[in-house]
Order: structure tokens, then C-alpha cells, then sequence
């Protein structure tokens, strides 16, 4: 009997060490992401890549704080025509990179879309901060639908494109990422309150470590990202550089094996 008890008492501990073991695992897959278990059958996955996207910090955050200077303490100015267009249009920009990313991560399951896609919907909050301090209509609608027609028909390519396969997915986050910076360097040119030149340049380091990210990932597909909108000597530029900061948290991105 005595050996019995003991030989019970053995397989007793050692359920109970696998039971901590899965425990343990399973709180590591929540704190880098999505579990190996929610990753999609693709090709890394194949070669024993699992992604983990913590917790970087980037360029989205609350809507009331941005940049260097709480936003409510920036007077606001009088606003002219072209910067009413752009806060119009980088509203919807922004939006077009959400919804993307979310059609994307719903068609791929890869969690860098999530991730980047929330931060993209803080990026929207920061712009629509500025519509609210201005009394502007919100030109923002359903997902998927733009009032700008040019953004409508750039959604749908997009999502066109990025259905074709997880590689050019990648390559179209990266794109959208090319376009924002392209975007709001032309409109920081042309805008002149303070209070909506702070909230562009956080957009701006946002869409720098969004594209430094979608580069990193590609590469771990054996592609080699070609910027299609920036120069190569800026694209280069930004994607040798490290993650910047802000005040806002942005998604960084790791890899789990």
C-alpha cells in the first residue's frame, strides 16, 4: 500500500508541473500576441516563425496629448482653406490605413494588421481632436467607405492587392505607410497653427516605425521592400533608423520563435 501511495502521489505532482507548465506557456502567448495555435498555416510558420507585436511606443496615443505639449494648451488659430482640406483628408487617410489593415488581419490573421490597425484608429482620434477644437463636420463613415472618391478608389485597390497573398499584404501596409509620410510633408508645408502641426508630426513618427516594421516583417518573408512612393535615400533613411518615441504608445513588433 505504501508504494502505491507513493507512486500516486509521483503522478499527482507531475500533472500538476504540466498543468503550471501550460499555464505558464499560455500567459506568454497573451503577453506577445496571438498564440501559435491562432497563427495562420504560412510559410514562417512552416520554417517555425511565431510573431509576438509588444508594446513599442510610437506615434498614436490620446487624442487630449500628443507630441511634446498637451494639445489643449497649443491656442488654436484661424484656420485656412488648405488647412481645413488637410484635416479633412488626413481624417480619411488615416481611416483608409485602419480599415486596410483590419481587412487585412481578418484575410491573413497576421497580428502585426491588428496591431498596427490600432494604432491607426488613435491616429484617427488625434485628427478628429482637431475637428471637434475647429467645429468641422466629420467626414469619416462606415468602414470601408470614404467621402473622398481618390480614397475610396485606393481602398479598393488596396485591398485587392493585398488579398493575393500574405507577401503582398505586407508590401501594401508598407505602401499605405509610404503614402502617410509622403501625405503629411506636403501638408505640414502648407499648414501654420501650431496645434495641427504637432498632431501631423506625431502621425508622421507613427507612419516611420509602421513602415520600419512592415520592412522587418517582409524580410522575414526573404523579401526586400522597394519604396514605391519615397526616394531611396529617404526610405532608407527612416528604415535604418531606430523606433522613435512619443508620448503615444504605438505597436512595436518582435519575433517569437
Amino acid at each position: 500500500m505504501t508504494a502505491v501511495k507513493v507512486a500516486v502521489g509521483v503522478l499527482a505532482i507531475l500533472v500538476l508541473g504540466l498543468a503550471s507548465y501550460a499555464i505558464l506557456n499560455a500567459a506568454q502567448d497573451n503577453l506577445m500576441g496571438t498564440s501559435a495555435a491562432e497563427q495562420p498555416l504560412t510559410s514562417e510558420a512552416r520554417r517555425g516563425y511565431g510573431y509576438g507585436y509588444g508594446g513599442g511606443r510610437g506615434g498614436g496615443g490620446p487624442p487630449a496629448e500628443v507630441g511634446d505639449q498637451p494639445l489643449a494648451t497649443i491656442p488654436s488659430g484661424e484656420l485656412s482653406e488648405e488647412e481645413r482640406e488637410s484635416i479633412f483628408y488626413m481624417r480619411e487617410e488615416e481611416k483608409l490605413a485602419r480599415d486596410v489593415y483590419l481587412y487585412l488581419y481578418e484575410k491573413w490573421g497576421l497580428q502585426i494588421f491588428q496591431n498596427i490597425a490600432r494604432s491607426e484608429q488613435q491616429h484617427m482620434d488625434m485628427v478628429k481632436t482637431l475637428i471637434d477644437r475647429y467645429g468641422l463636420e466629420d467626414p469619416a463613415k462606415d468602414r470601408g467607405v470614404f467621402t473622398n472618391p481618390d480614397l475610396q478608389a485606393l481602398y479598393d485597390e488596396l485591398i485587392q492587392k493585398g488579398s493575393q497573398s500574405p507577401e503582398e499584404a505586407l508590401k501594401v501596409g508598407a505602401l499605405i505607410e509610404e503614402v502617410d509620410i509622403k501625405d503629411l510633408k506636403e501638408w505640414l508645408s502648407k499648414v501654420d497653427n501650431a496645434d495641427i502641426t504637432q498632431v501631423y508630426e506625431n502621425l508622421m513618427r507613427g507612419s516611420r516605425n509602421h513602415l520600419r516594421a512592415f520592412t522587418s516583417v517582409l524580410k522575414q518573408y526573404g523579401v526586400t521592400y522597394q519604396p514605391q512612393v519615397l526616394s531611396l535615400e529617404e526610405y532608407t533613411s527612416i528604415i535604418s533608423g531606430e523606433m522613435e518615441t512619443g508620448m503615444g504608445r504605438g505597436p512595436g513588433y518582435g519575433r517569437r520563435g
